[in-house]
């Protein structure tokens, strides 16, 4: 048995999903195809990068990842196979799996050649559900693809330690079901740069410029901030917070929010996608 890990920005209303998962199984009926995501934004190669890095390593050693999000091939963007981790990445050369490859170097990479071998009509994810079968059956990447020592970096996707190292600066790249923001600030880079020492995080809401007052702590988890002192939780709800998610990235978010009634991080502070977060060290 293989899995096969699904994350496109194909929605749910279309039939491009279900197609999908009947290409992989008319070429590999063993497989056990999960989805991870189908509503990243359209084209939105961050978002899809950090979908990918949150949620690859709850699955078994050896899961195919198959990542259809701007996986058309063109001039600038060639189809990759990667092998990392002991998981397989199947995606275009976008930057999407910059993010993972910042710490652990590649086993192995290869940019997929097979295009000519494949029917005149088929299309890209065609290419993709044939490398994915391929790897489950036990193939080698070197089948379908010529070995590569570098990949594409996505510069919107790492964060920014000032010269000074007294700040870092990352980007919102994901706002989840809930509206909490998430960054491209990762704990073991703010561990390495804090050093011990205090911080806050200044709360400029973007769309108006209105200043709110900084968050000063970063929590284990989102109910540790009513742990904090002697009230009743009910006291801290609607208040930001700030902390480092499952997945190790910083989140921004509100206690015990509802976006479609009180509102949420997003929503209430003003954050969307790409906005920038900073860290100040005092």
């Amino acid at each position: 048995m293989s899995i096969i890990t699904l994350t496109t920005d194909y929605g749910l209303k279309d039939h491009f999903v279900g197609a999908l998962k009947g290409k992989i199984l008319s070429e590999y009926p063993e497989a056990t195809i999960v989805d991870i995501s189908h509503d990243i934004d359209p084209f939105n190669t961050a978002e899809a990068s950090y979908m990918i890095s949150a949620s690859y390593k709850s699955f078994p050693k050896g899961t195919i990842h198959l990542i259809g999000v701007d996986a058309e091939l063109n001039k600038e963007n060639q189809h990759l196979a990667i092998e990392w981790n002991e998981h397989f990445f199947i995606c275009a050369d976008n930057g999407i799996l910059s993010m993972l490859i910042q710490n652990i170097v590649p086993k192995k990479m290869v940019a997929i050649n097979i295009h000519d071998r494949l029917p005149v009509d088929a299309t890209d994810l065609d290419v993709f559900v044939t490398v994915a079968t391929h790897i489950a059956r036990g193939g080698l990447l070197n089948v379908i693809g010529k070995e590569i020592s570098s990949i594409k970096q996505a510069t919107e996707l790492q964060a920014l330690v000032s010269d000074d190292r007294n700040s870092i600066k990352g980007y919102v790249i994901y706002i989840d079901h809930f509206g909490n923001v998430v960054t491209n600030i990762s704990k073991k880079l703010f561990l390495e740069i804090a050093k011990g020492r205090p911080y806050e995080i200044p709360m400029i809401q973007r769309r108006n410029q209105k200043v709110s007052s900084p968050i000063k702590n970063i929590w284990a988890k989102y109910s540790d901030i009513a742990n904090a002192r002697n009230y009743e939780v009910k006291n801290y709800e609607g208040d930001k917070l700030a902390i480092f998610n499952e997945a190790g990235f910083l989140e921004i978010a509100i206690f015990r929010s509802n976006p479609l009634s009180v509102g949420s991080a997003s929503s209430l502070l003003g954050l969307g996608y790409r906005d920038t977060i900073i860290i100040n060290f005092l």
